[in-house]
């Protein structure tokens, strides 16, 4: 499920092997590894619990030299993190085998392999496939042929690459639900998980598809699909910066990229707004067609991706006048549902590669939709390839596994999407001239809310010793509140639930006590005075709140009220300007805390798997 590296070379890989792990670390792990086969044919292998630092020791006490290599950062799944259960993992000392993903019949194949002889030593699926290649590999001699009977017999999700010694000239990938993407160099090739990792040696890279083998030597990729015959796939440059990685001067990645919002959002709009319109083609030449017979959107996503859709709906409803539903998209590939005429089926997802939100836009496809679009971060990712229409969101490399700047540029394009399908619906001239002005001051705007970050910074010592707490919102600023519970949760492993505030008397008010300090997002709208109401709740109840609201609200400070005060804006664009405080309350509580602010425990940054 997360980091893999891969390189067939003239020079010695490991170097390249662990700069692509550390290039890897943001996607969460919990050990490394690595194997190499030298220049007299033995393979050699090292592995580590923890971080690609206890890996790098290891390496400078025990250096492994040669052409040809696998290395792997492990997000355990079957099997507690442990070196016996990190990756490579070795089948019969001659075959060894990094891999993404859970074979879900591993234990049918087990009971088979030790039947027929083979001996495991670790707990994990993966180990499975080692050994299921080998015996293929004994039948045949050709690592080719073999990984490719192999994966035939496997039910899941996998990113594979397969190493033999006795053949060192070359590698064998395949890829069914776990991203794989080659790198193309010059004498060289190499495999990741992520081109991210290969930068600092290609910029030139062929993603593989759903079902693809591949067969990797120093002079040349083969590729064949999932019927055995051989394809051509695309060829890219990337333009990302290689040194994305970079914290510069900021602590955290977290926080470097908590202040790249601006910059962020500035990239999402730009060549994508005439004076007073959305340039309805930046969505693909299709769009035109297609959004002007849209009367229903379906959103699908996960985690924070999924509060982004929330918030969409109700600008769809209420600004562009279409009927919007949000699902999470690991439930909704599991139930039966019902398809409105002319619906457009929106996907999210930072790395495009999410695995439920791919499986669910596989069976929209199946479904009866009209046209699917995605909005993404990673070009060339399965959801952008897959969908009808894609909007990439222009973010940058994101690190941090809790999402910052990935979210707020996912609600610019998701504003930008309610106005292009709008226009063709309940959005007048004017009012769209008004949103395009609202998107312009963006930028600005939360330039003017990062500069709270002092003041945000020591309200957080209230949070220092609190274990649980409660977020309320109402409207459009619920699902804001519930993003900004989730990213306090992450990272701080504070427990903390967000809640329409209406819902407090319907149960949440059992728990306030001087111990739930309770965040309240209140800018200035309709519903203001009503949460007002629920504010007093919380304070007839001995509760302590800690108010984020506008210059408008008129809000008091007392004993058990914090209020901190933030420019008046637009209602189209608040939900967006009040994640920025929220994502630096969390940041700062992490702090203080002591948690791993970048890598938060159990957590990986893109998940490719059920």
């Amino acid at each position: 499920m997360c980091g893999i590296v891969g390189a067939v070379a003239q020079r010695d890989v490991a170097d390249i092997l662990l700069e692509g792990l550390r290039r890897l670390e943001y996607r969460g792990y919990d050990s490394a590894g690595m194997a190499i086969v030298d220049g007299k044919g033995d393979l050699h292998r090292l592995r580590r619990v923890g971080k690609v630092a206890e890996l790098e020791e290891a390496l400078t006490q025990h250096p492994l030299t040669g052409g040809t290599g696998i290395a792997h950062t492990r997000w355990a799944t079957h099997g507690v993190p442990s070196e016996r259960n990190a990756h490579p993992h070795v089948s019969v000392g001659d075959l060894a085998i990094v891999h993404n993903g859970i074979i879900e019949n591993h234990e049918a194949l087990r009971d088979e392999l030790s039947q027929s002889g083979y001996i495991f030593k670790s707990e994990t699926d993966t180990e499975v496939m080692a050994h299921l290649i080998h015996r293929e590999l004994i039948k045949n001699d050709d690592l080719l042929s073999s990984v490719t009977a192999s994966v035939k017999l496997l039910e899941g999700a996998y990113g594979t690459v397969v190493m033999d010694r006795r053949d060192p000239s070359r590698l064998v990938a395949a890829r069914s639900g776990s991203p794989l993407v080659v790198g193309l160099g010059i004498g060289e090739n190499f495999l990741a998980s992520d081109q991210l990792a290969l930068l600092p040696v290609t910029r030139r890279f062929q993603y593989l598809e759903e079902g693809d083998v591949c067969e990797l030597t120093r002079s040349q990729v083969t590729i064949f699909d999932r019927s055995g015959k051989k394809v051509e796939r695309k060829i890219i440059e990337s333009d990302l910066d290689h040194d994305a990685g970079d914290k510069g001067t900021y602590r955290h990645y977290m926080l470097k990229e908590i202040h790249e919002q601006p910059s962020a959002v500035r990239n999402t709009l730009e060549d994508r707004l005439e004076k007073n319109r959305i340039m309805v083609e930046s969505f693909g030449e299709k769009a035109e067609s297609i959004f002007s017979k849209v009367k229903n959107v379906q959103i699908i996503a996960c985690g924070t991706s999924y509060h982004a859709g929330m918030v969409a709906r109700y600008w769809f409803e209420e600004v562009a006048g279409v009927q919007c539903n949000v699902e999470i998209a690991s439930e909704f590939r599991y139930r039966k549902s019902f398809v409105p005429a002319d619906s457009l089926f929106v996907t999210i997802s930072q790395s495009g590669e999410t695995a439920d939100t791919l499986a669910a836009l596989r069976l929209a496809k199946e479904s009866g939709y009209m046209a699917s679009l995605t909005l993404c971060n990673v070009p060339g990712s399965s959801l952008v390839r897959e969908s009808d229409l894609a909007f990439m969101t222009r973010a940058g490399a994101e690190i941090g596994v809790a999402s910052t700047k990935a979210f707020t540029t996912q609600l610019v394009s998701l504003l930008m999407l309610v106005g292009a399908i709008g226009r063709y619906n309940d959005l007048s001239e004017a009012k769209e001239a008004e949103l395009v002005s609202s998107l312009r001051s963006l930028p600005s705007v939360i330039e003017s809310a990062l500069s709270l970050s002092g003041d945000i910074e020591n309200m957080a010592e209230a949070f220092s010793d609190k274990q649980h707490s409660l977020f309320l919102g109402r409207g459009s600023q619920y699902p804001i509140a519930m993003e900004g519970a989730l990213k306090l949760k992450e990272i701080s492993y504070i427990h903390a639930e967000a809640y329409a505030a209406g819902e407090l008397k319907h149960g949440p008010l059992a728990l306030i006590d001087t111990n739930m300090p309770v965040v309240v997002v209140a800018p200035n709208n309709e519903l203001l005075e009503k949460l007002k109401s629920n504010m007093e709740e919380v304070r007839a109840r001995g509760g302590l709140l800690y108010v984020f609201a506008d210059t408008d609200a008129r809000l008091m400070e007392g004993d058990t009220v914090e209020v901190l005060t933030l420019n008046r804006v637009d209602d189209l664009i608040a939900p967006i300007v009040y994640t920025i405080p929220l994502q630096l309350l969390s940041y700062y509580v992490a702090i203080i805390k002591g948690t791993d602010v970048d890598q938060p425990r159990n957590l990986a940054k893109s998940v490719t798997v059920e």
